[in-house]
């Protein structure tokens, strides 16, 4: 059974930092890609990063234009665990943060396989 556990996020002030987890359980990692989304309250999902691998080497990176130079995506493909680094927080990233497995594929931009649970990422002073 393929699980995406999440771990991280909660509440920080602008400015701050967060660092979430995804660890990726029940699948043979060959080939995918695996995804982070966000939806703000009353906003549709909207993908923030992506990092692809195969035969265990992680492979490209994409990175939407409202988070470069302040997130970063990142893998331990030996834990099977995708990071979302998260910098210089605005009060505009408080979403519920999703990440999401996409099987033999090399990009996020097609139907998710597998979503986590999502976890709450609250910027507020």
């Amino acid at each position: 059974q393929v699980q995406l556990v999440q771990s991280g996020g909660g509440l920080v002030q602008p400015g701050g930092s967060l660092r979430l987890s995804c660890a990726v359980s029940g699948f043979n990692l060959d080939y995918h890609a695996i995804g982070w989304f966000r939806q703000a309250p009353g906003k549709e999902r909207e993908v923030v990063s992506c990092i692809s691998s195969r035969h265990g080497s992680t492979g490209s990176t994409d990175i939407a234009d409202s988070v470069k130079g302040r997130f970063t995506i990142s893998s331990d493909n030996a834990k099977n665990t995708v990071f979302l680094q998260m910098n210089s927080l605005k009060p505009e990233d408080t979403a519920v943060y999703y990440c999401a497995l996409f099987i033999y594929r090399s990009n996020c931009r097609s139907a998710v396989d597998y979503w986590g649970e999502g976890t709450l990422v609250a910027v507020s002073s």
